[in-house]
This record gives structure tokens, C-alpha cells and sequence, in this order.
């Protein structure tokens, strides 16, 4: 009887540190677009380096899911993560999440994790954008707006206009990255 005590103690000592080590932002469960499929983030992406992005399928910004899934590609086993979050807060949204998925999927051919869709700004912003935005200071102002997390839970805000190839976020990304491979 004492080993099972100390094994449930240890067990749930670990359980703690491990919730203790998830930031805040990652803190939520997700569903997977156009699925029933529900994702904790904090058991998925904990000690990824994660780059946030609210998506829209008719969009000007819309070819970016073929810079962000080559970067995803590119990094993933860096350690890094493309999490997609389908948004019709500026109305260029399909309601079909099908229809959301299809362009993704067979349009674009993004592999990165997709979920469903959700409001990123205002009163009624998901808690996850309502958090993000609270990290940063910055609410998306319009599509594909990025926010990177590095592994310690630090945000960074960048605007719809930069681009997943662009100079200065991928100096950024290659340092959270380096930061995340150093510190484990």
C-alpha cells in the first residue's frame, strides 16, 4: 500500500511540474478543423517553439499558407510549429469549415495543424487571441496576423504583412529556436 501512495505522490508530482512548465498561452483545448478531434495544446506543443496564425480562405493574404507550410516543413523538426486558427472577424471566411479545410488542404496543401474557427479580436476574441493579444499589447487588425511563442512562453506580435519569408521574423524565429535547443 505504501508503493502505490508513493507512486501516485510521484505521479502526480509530475502531473504539477508538468502544468507548471506549459505557459499560459497554451493552456486551452482545440478542436481540429472540420473534425470532432479535440487537441490540448499544452500536451502537444509544450517546449515548441509555436508560431500562431489567424487564417482566412479569400483573403489577399491567403497564398501565405504556402510560405508557412514550406516553413513548417522546413522546421519542424527543429522543434517548431504552425498552429492555424480560421477567423471570419474581417469576413473572408467560409461558414462551411469543409470548404475551409478543402482551400488548406487541396488548394494550398498545408500539413500544419488547423482548427476550428474562432474569433481572434474584440469582446468576443477566443481566450487563446484574448491572451496572446494581452502578451503583446497587439489584437490582429486583419488576416494572418502572427504571434511567435518561444518555448519559455515569450510572444511576439508580427503584422499581416510579414510575410513567413521575411528577413527579420526568420532572425527571430532562428532565435527562439536556438534558445529552445540550447536550453533543454
Amino acid at each position: 500500500m505504501k508503493k502505490l501512495i508513493t507512486a501516485v505522490a510521484l505521479i502526480l508530482a509530475a502531473t504539477t511540474a508538468n502544468a507548471n512548465q506549459c505557459p499560459d498561452v497554451l493552456k486551452h483545448m482545440k478542436r481540429k478543423l472540420n473534425s470532432q478531434e479535440v487537441v490540448n495544446l499544452c500536451s502537444e506543443y509544450a517546449g515548441k517553439t509555436v508560431l500562431f496564425v489567424n487564417t482566412a480562405s479569400k483573403c489577399g493574404f491567403t497564398p501565405q499558407f504556402e510560405g508557412l507550410e514550406a516553413l513548417y516543413t522546413q522546421r519542424k523538426d527543429d522543434g517548431f510549429v504552425v498552429l492555424g486558427f480560421p477567423s471570419n472577424d474581417f469576413a473572408q471566411e467560409y461558414a462551411d469549415e469543409s470548404k475551409t479545410a478543402e482551400v488548406c488542404e487541396l488548394t494550398y496543401g498545408v500539413n500544419f495543424p488547423m482548427f476550428e474557427p474562432i474569433s481572434v479580436r474584440g469582446k468576443n476574441a477566443d481566450p487563446l487571441y484574448a491572451k496572446l493579444a494581452e502578451q503583446t499589447g497587439k489584437s490582429p487588425k486583419w488576416n494572418f496576423n502572427k504571434y511567435l511563442m518561444d518555448k519559455n512562453g515569450n510572444v511576439t506580435h508580427y503584422g499581416s504583412r510579414t510575410r513567413p519569408d521575411d528577413e527579420d521574423f526568420l532572425k527571430d524565429l532562428n532565435a527562439a529556436l536556438a534558445a529552445s535547443n540550447t536550453s533543454e
